[in-house]
Order: C-alpha cells, then sequence, then structure tokens
C-alpha cells in the first residue's frame, strides 16, 4: 500500500502482516483509492480466554501483566508491540491503531485467576504491551473495573501508561498506594510536541502527562517516567530536558529504553522516517545499526532495551549523569510493592480456605 501521512496517525501505510495470506491483489486504481481514505477507528469487543499473561525474561522487572486492549488508539510509531497484530489476520500498521479490540471479561477472568488454589501472588502489570489508558479506555473503564478489584482484594500493581487518562482513577490508585500496593510509570518520550504529533499523534501532550505526575505525586503514588523510545537522531537530543521536566513535576524516578524494530516494525517506522524525516533516515537508522551490532533489532536479553557498543555507551553516560544530578537514578527497575496483603474477600472472611 502507498505510504502517506494520515492526520492523527502514526503508521503511513497499512502493510500485510507476516502470517497473512492475500491470495488476490489489489489493483493499482483501488490501492490508490484505498490509500487516500482517512482511517476510522472501530473498537470491538474480544472476549478473551485468559487474562494474565507470564514471562519469564531475565531483563523485564515482571512475570505477570495484563492487557486490557489489543491494538491502540494513541498511534505511536515506534510501538513493539505493532507485530502482535498480525496473529489476527491484521495490519501492524494502520491497523493496529484503527482496529482496537477490548476484553469486556477480564474483571471476570482476573477473579477466576485469584480464586484459584495455587494462584501465587505477585505484582502484576497493566499495559505492557498496549495502553491501558488509551481513548476507549474514557467510556469501557476495562481498566478502572480492574483496579476495583486490585483494591478489593489487597493485590500489587503496577501501571505503564501514556495517558493523563490514568488521574480519573487517582481515587483508587491512592488508596492502593496508601498500603504500598501500587505504582505508576509515565512514558515520556518527549517534551517537543510538534515531535509529539508526528510521533505518537493520539497521546495526550507532553505538558498533560507532566500534569498527571504532579497530580499523581500529590497524592503519595510512587510515579517513574519512561524515556521509551530513545530514537537516534530524533529525541536522543532531549535526554536531559525531559528528565529535568519531568524532576520538576514530581516523578522519583527515571529510566530509559532503546527503539526496538522487531518484524514488521521495522518497514513500518522506516516509512515513517521517509515521511518525515527523509534527510534524518539513513542516520538514524546507521545509529541503530550501531547499537544493535549491525542489526536493525538484537533480540538478546539484556542488549535489546539498552543497545551496545559506542553510541549506546554514550547515551547510558548522559542518562546516568543527568538522572544522579537531579535524583531520579532508579534503585530498582520498579519499586517494590506489599504483596503479604493479599486475600479473598468472603472466602477468608468465612474462614474457608478453597
Amino acid at each position: 500500500m502507498t505510504a502517506r501521512a494520515h492526520k492523527g496517525r502514526g503508521a503511513t501505510s497499512a502493510p500485510d502482516g507476516r502470517f497473512e495470506q492475500r491470495p488476490v491483489e489489489l489493483d493499482a486504481e483501488v490501492a490508490h483509492e484505498k490509500a487516500q481514505r482517512v482511517p476510522e477507528t472501530v473498537v470491538r469487543a474480544m472476549p478473551a480466554g485468559r487474562i494474565i499473561s507470564t514471562n519469564n525474561s531475565p531483563d523485564i522487572p515482571f512475570d505477570q501483566s495484563i492487557n486490557p486492549y489489543q491494538g491502540c488508539e494513541h498511534g505511536c510509531v515506534y510501538c513493539y508491540a505493532r507485530p502482535s497484530h498480525s496473529y489476527l489476520d491484521l495490519s501492524p500498521g494502520l491497523d493496529f491503531e484503527t482496529r482496537v479490540f477490548y476484553k469486556p471479561n477480564a474483571a471476570a477472568l482476573l477473579l477466576g485467576e485469584w480464586e484459584k488454589k495455587s494462584y501465587e501472588c505477585k505484582p502484576i502489570t497493566i499495559g505492557a504491551n498496549t495502553d491501558p489508558y488509551q481513548p476507549a479506555e474514557k467510556t469501557l473503564e476495562i481498566t478502572r473495573q480492574l483496579l476495583e478489584h486490585f483494591l478489593e482484594y489487597r493485590h500489587p500493581v503496577n501501571i505503564i501508561t501514556k495517558s493523563n487518562l490514568i488521574t480519573r482513577d487517582i481515587d483508587l490508585l491512592a488508596e492502593l498506594a496508601a498500603r504500598n500496593l501500587c505504582s505508576v510509570a509515565i512514558s515520556v518520550p518527549t517534551v517537543d510536541d510538534k515531535l509529539k504529533r508526528v510521533m505518537e499523534p493520539r497521546v495526550p501532550s507532553a505538558s498533560s502527562r507532566l500534569k498527571a505526575i504532579s497530580r499523581l505525586a500529590e497524592y503519595g503514588i510512587p510515579t517513574s517516567v519512561l524515556i521509551a523510545p530513545v530514537i537516534p537522531a530524533i529525541n536522543d537530543h532531549e535526554i536531559e530536558s525531559i528528565l529535568e521536566a519531568v524532576s520538576s513535576a514530581g516523578a522519583d524516578q527515571a529510566r530509559y529504553i532503546f527503539l526496538r524494530l522487531p518484524h514488521e516494525l521495522l518497514d513500518i517506522f522506516t516509512e515513517w522516517l521517509d515521511t518525515h524525516f527523509p534527510d534524518r533516515r539513513d542516520r538514524v537508522l546507521s545509529l541503530v545499526k550501531q547499537a544493535s551490532g549491525g542489526r536493525t533489532y538484537d533480540a538478546r536479553f539484556w542488549v535489546r532495551q539498552t543497545g551496545r557498543g559506542a553510541y549506546a555507551d554514550m547515551l547510558a553516560s548522559r542518562f546516568r549523569t543527568a538522572s544522579r544530578k537531579l535524583g531520579l537514578e532508579a534503585s530498582s527497575y520498579q519499586h517494590t510493592l506489599d504483596r503479604t496483603q493479599f486475600f479473598k474477600p468472603g472466602i477468608q472472611q468465612m474462614g474457608l480456605d478453597f
């Protein structure tokens, strides 16, 4: 499909997913007409079979996560989760941000997991793959329903988001935080709203996210910041200014993640560069390769999130120096939450053990 900028969208086309089979090619006229349409967002229910995902990756600070949504209207062009839409026979490009699915049975499935006798309480991260506070959450409230149960069951939870919509749930978050049961990580990869509009078009402005950090901190909710991702020659020059802004807003620690380009994301991101930053394209990709052992993506543990080599070392040094100066250096990847308060209402109150 022809690549072109679409207002309010990150991807510039809808390339086939890696599992998709298309025996009939669109003729040139139909393909051109399709490319000119302004993509509209469609949100549909997709009941899940299970809700808690697990992983054993040594460089990820959690082994349990929940994603209330599949696909994300925020449209961040760099999102490493885009290739997951291929499993639905949908494009990781425009489909990822315009064909969004929510899990209406998320809360019920979560309670079912917790009621199992074999369940072991460990912190769960909400939003590891797609944003739990993307626009659909404003009306669907799937994430809020989950948080109500986290509070009821006294279960620890970490939340990752780019949206100031999280402040809607500050009543629940503050009560959880008072019991050392929650922490929040806000992603702020740029404080330049002109760049934001083309890089993460439907994410709230940087100023809105900074205000959200201040509100969360005001209510005693541990709030860290992710500069995610750091993109060579696009936002890498902002590391110090981002850290200064989030420190002033009240964040208590910060981390960064280097750009990751798995599977179809490489072509999607390259198209975006060709559309918005053609003069920087070669420089960006050259630095990505320098930090990835000569490839565009190094998937090895401990390397994939920070890169390696001279350029990656320079980024790490700059980040370390600035974060130390501002008191944002992270003692651990996530805040340590209390696992001992977890209980099952009703069952334990009756003295039963199922």
